[in-house]
């Protein structure tokens, strides 16, 4: 009996030690016969993993009863428990849905399917192969209720990014951008009036993933800047396994996407001329000669000979170039994994003079020091070149030559024609130049501690510098030069310092219960540098420097700085995997704000149900996934600059005395916008996810609005020009209201041949709800009105012509108790303005299919805005009957010309204001359906290339704004204006419209 119970320890004791001691586990992970390279596998439990390599083998130390889990995008998670064998193969089954992937949520991740926020992830696939320099132009129309586009056609045309609408009027309306955890610096430092796009400075070719936090409840943990969204960017990290190099060459041709007809020489002497006649009986220039003598001006003597027939268009506008480089290596091993990647961009943009040329780097390493600390680093530079061109109100800016007279040269004997209607750009192309370039540096080293199985604690030190430098020369020839030459040269740099600490607590209980828990703070410290000079009278133009003017006309110099400190504080709790709760909270700190209200706290909470768990829907044929989600929450807005609650004044000179002056008024008071929002949405999956979408509707509130409120003459507080000042307070509320559907279909799934399909439409209605004593504030031709929406257009409204003398008509629209007087007066000062016209979407979509045969694949973007007006502030000088010598669109040819003449065109009358001033004849609706991007691919069969050692080739053709449908007839119903004016053009760039081919090839 002793022996026996002494053997029995002995197997007990020795099954103990199997059971406990470490061995190698190896296999190969597939996908039906192909293996699968970059699957996770971790045990579970613990941090300890590894990945495949390119054979989709890999090796693991794990215990007898360890579980090994596998996972892999998109595809289902698989579990296996380590038995005595050393061996586990895999085979992977590609999931229906996409509800098991992971999204990025701020200072952690989540899993899609217990997501109780709204959320849209975009992978390197969404972004992969697109010939543009500005990422984001990537993602246009495949994200509901996100609207973005850049200004215009020219290769630093600045961002605009809306996530459900424009949430403020004064402060700032692009999203907080987050790469890797660090909030990045996106302020416009552009000096030439015109903005730049800050985040030009990010490759795609470095990007694993963009994650966008559409409601309140995701964004609230980013607290007092995410009232605009959050765009959260992933960096592509190094897998362990062999080496990969993967390398990408691609070349490609742009030209403009839009154009437009203009009058030739032949129909501009003939407009004209009889424009000149018709004027003199209005008042108009005098004598018949006047208009003979400015064709020979203007033509250099030759017009009547036809000489010169010149295309302005097509000197302005010209054939670009995209040419984009890259190569990335990664690899590693169960301990450390490194991500190398580096670029090269080259773009010659579609306006003359504007080209760009970008080189990036990046550096990834990530290091398991034990079985309890990792750390790692994510390092990146970049350097971007811009020769740029002036902004869209200048004269010398290339588009204004399409005012120009066909009948005039744009050279004589090589050189600029200097007797041109404006000023000849080719004359500013020629002897000047305006160059920016932006150096950009960001770092973050980090480190984790795993202090329990369920408790870690991070540590995270970032840093993000911004340098650019903006140097311009003015030749002596150059338009407007009154002086020997003039030069510009600055110097900005911003510096960002964030340091952040949070413990993470993950457990479970039970089945199918767990709690997650994140907690800490961090501070961000920012410090921002400015100088310019000035500089007059050069020797010749050859010396282009400040170095060598004689004179030092201006210098600037400025230093301001300003820190946020930030608690933050998130659960998320899940039920029977059916039922989920989340709840946040983060407390913000500003130096912007005013002593009295520098704190804030942003809540908020969500909840979820998946539904179809429920016993009354499991394993129903038709339903395969049905779940209900709701959130609130509260966030906040700081973009308004540094000192807007102090009280400034500035150094001033009197009769050549120092002394000082009060410039703003403080108000201590003064405290960030905010914005609260309410989410509610139903997920859905029929046929076992063959069909997926979502419909959500949501409301924003955005009230203490941060404006600048005008104070009396007698106050003594001046703004810079000498005029009354303003003081900043929280006045004013504005909402926004909208609904989103997204739909995805696996239309076709077999073996050789896939179709999938993603809609997604966005609708959004906004309104201002109240203003400072309900007044209006009119800018220009727009205006801020309680029950409007933001910026409408106000203008007084077109009537068409008189028939019987080709006079331009107006509604009068004057109100008499509240009805308005719908007569018509040929006098615009007769005529009242009204509200007309909406500058923003109400609706924006996108629809994706992509379609693999065998070794091809096609991948194709529709995307659509509706609802929109724009206004071409040019219009009345290139579309106005020939009332001054501007070239005119060949519409004019239409014109009245005798009584009975039915048409929108007034009589030509040159000299004489008939239908030139602004009105509703140059408002135009901007609905349109765009092809945004489409990509056709052929990978080579690996039996050809892997002898060669390569895994892989593939080869590729894509476009970029290939066609666009619109009743629009502008250049492009994208662009707007980079001068000022909210939804307006003014000799403003259509975008570029660019054809590449590529090759992509892994080692």
């Amino acid at each position: 009996m002793k022996v026996k119970f002494f053997l029995l320890l002995m197997i007990l004791f020795i099954n103990a030690s199997v059971l406990a001691q470490e061995k190698t586990i190896s296999g190969t992970v597939t996908d039906k016969s192909e293996p699968l390279p970059g699957v996770s596998v971790l045990i579970k439990g613990t941090n300890q993993g590894t990945e495949t390599d390119f054979d989709g083998k890999y090796q693991i130390n794990a215990k007898n009863g360890d579980i090994l889990v596998f996972r892999y995008l998109s595809f289902n998670t698989v579990e296996r428990t380590v038995g005595l064998s050393s061996s586990i193969n895999v085979s992977m089954t590609e999931n229906n849905t996409v509800l098991d992937e992971i999204v990025v949520v701020g200072y952690g991740t989540q899993s899609k399917r217990k997501l109780t926020d709204n959320v849209v992830k975009l992978s390197s696939k969404d972004i992969d192969g697109i010939p543009t320099p500005n990422v984001f132009n990537t993602i246009s129309g495949k994200a509901a209720g996100v609207q973005v586009n850049q200004t215009n056609g020219k290769v630093e045309g600045g961002l605009n990014f809306r996530i459900r609408g424009q949430s403020s009027i004064s402060a700032g309306t692009n999203p907080l951008f987050v790469l890797d955890g660090i909030p990045l610096i996106s302020d416009d430092e552009s000096n030439n009036g015109a903005p730049t796009n800050p985040l030009l400075t990010l490759s795609p070719n470095e990007i694993e993933s963009i994650d966008i936090l559409k409601d309140a409840s995701s964004a609230a943990i980013y607290g007092a800047r995410g009232a605009n969204g959050v765009v959260i960017i992933t960096t592509k990290q190094g897998k362990s396994g062999k080496a990969k190099l993967n390398v990408n060459l691609s070349n490609g041709f742009s030209s403009p996407a839009g154009s437009r007809d203009w009058l030739n020489a032949d129909q501009y002497i003939e407009l004209f001329t009889e424009a000149a006649a018709n004027g003199l009986a209005f008042g108009g220039w005098p004598g018949p000669g006047f208009v003979e003598g400015r064709f020979d001006r203007y033509s250099n003597g030759t017009w009547k000979e036809r000489t010169y027939d010149t295309d302005w268009e097509s000197l302005a506008l010209v054939k670009g170039h995209t040419r984009d480089y890259d190569f990335s290596l990664s690899g590693g091993n169960a301990k450390t994994t490194y991500f190398f990647s580096g670029a090269y961009n080259d773009t010659k943009g579609i306006v003359r003079g504007n080209e760009l040329n970008r080189v990036n780097a990046r550096l990834n390493i990530k290091h398991q020091l034990s079985k309890r600390l990792s750390t790692g680093m994510n390092m990146s530079f970049s350097i971007t070149n811009i020769d740029r061109i002036a902004n869209d109100n200048a004269f010398v800016t290339p588009l204004q030559a399409i005012a120009q007279s066909p009948i005039s040269p744009a050279f004589v004997d090589g050189e600029p024609f200097a007797g041109t209607v404006y000023a000849n750009f080719l004359l500013q192309d020629k002897h000047s130049f305006f160059n920016t370039k932006i150096r950009r540096v960001t770092g973050k080293v980090f480190g984790k501690l795993e202090i329990l199985p369920e408790l870690s604690f991070n540590s995270d030190l970032a840093y993000d510098l911004y340098d650019q430098t903006e140097n311009s020369f003015t030749g002596r020839l150059a338009p407007f030069q009154s002086t020997n030459g003039q030069a510009f040269a600055s110097d900005v740099l911003t510096e960002n310092f964030i340091y952040s600490n949070y413990f993470t607590f993950n457990k479970e209980f039970g089945v199918d219960n767990d709690l997650s828990v994140v907690g800490g703070m961090e501070l961000t410290k920012s410090r921002r540098r400015f100088s310019s000079v000035t500089g007059t009278q050069f020797p010749t133009d050859d010396f282009q420097t400040i170095n060598s003017a004689a004179e030092i006309t201006v210098g600037q110099g400025s230093l301001t700085a300003y820190s946020f400190v930030g608690y933050f504080l998130r659960a998320t709790f899940s039920l029977k995997d059916r039922y989920f709760l989340k709840a946040s909270i983060r407390r913000d700190g500003s130096s912007r704000f005013g002593k009295d209200s520098r704190f804030g706290t942003f809540p908020a909470v969500s909840a979820g149900w998946i539904v179809s768990n429920e016993d009354f829907l499991a394993n129903n044929d038709i339903v395969s996934f049905l779940k209900l989600r709701a959130s609130w929450g509260r966030v906040g807005n700081a973009e308004i600059g540094n000192f807007p609650s102090r009280g400034l004044f500035q150094g001033v000179s009197y009769n050549q005395k120092p002394g000082l002056a009060p410039t703003q008024p403080s108000n201590k008071e003064l405290s960030w916008e905010s914005s609260e929002q309410t989410d509610v949405a139903l997920e859905f999956g029929f046929l076992d996810g063959r069909i997926s979408g979502e419909v959500a509707y949501y409301e924003k509130n955005t009230d203490d609005l941060l404006l600048n409120v005008p104070l009396p003459g007698s106050s003594g507080v001046p703004d810079v020009l000498g005029l009354p000042g303003g003081i900043n307070k929280n006045i004013g509320e504005i909402t926004n209201k909208g609904l989103e559907f997204t739909l995805q279909t696996k239309n076709i799934q077999t073996e050789n041949f896939s179709w999938s399909t993603n809609l997604n439409l966005g609708q959004n209605n906004n309104k201002i709800k109240s203003l400072p004593n309900k007044n209006d504030i009119i800018a220009g031709q727009n205006i801020l009105r309680e029950g409007e929406v933001i910026n409408a257009f106000y203008l007084i409204e077109y009537a068409g012509v008189d028939s019987t003398n080709g006079d331009a008509l107006y509604y009068k629209n004057t109100d008499t108790n509240g009805v308005l007087d719908k007569s018509t007066t040929n006098d615009p000062n007769l005529a009242s303005r009204i509200v007309t016209g909406n500058p923003f979407p109400t609706l924006v979509g996108g629809l994706t299919n992509t379609l693999t045969y065998k070794k091809f694949d096609l991948n194709f973007t529709l995307q659509g805005e509706w609802g929109a007006s724009i206004y071409n502030g040019a219009g009345r000088f290139q579309s106005t009957s020939a009332s001054w010598f501007d070239n005119q669109t060949v519409d004019q040819l239409n014109r009245w010309q005798k009584p009975g003449d039915i048409t929108d065109v007034p009589q030509a009358r040159l000299g004489y204001t008939n239908g030139a001033g602004h009105s509703t004849r140059f408002l135009q609706e901007s609905d349109f359906i765009r092809l945004r991007n489409v990509t056709l691919g052929y990978n080579i069969p690996k039996s050809l290339t892997q002898k060669s050692g390569i895994q892989n080739i593939r080869l590729y053709l894509s476009g970029f704004n290939l066609l666009t449908i619109t009743d629009y007839d502008g250049y492009d119903p994208e662009t707007r204006s980079d001068a000022g004016g909210v939804g307006q053009i003014f000799y403003s760039a259509p975008a570029a419209k660019t054809y590449s081919v590529g090759v992509n090839i892994t080692f």
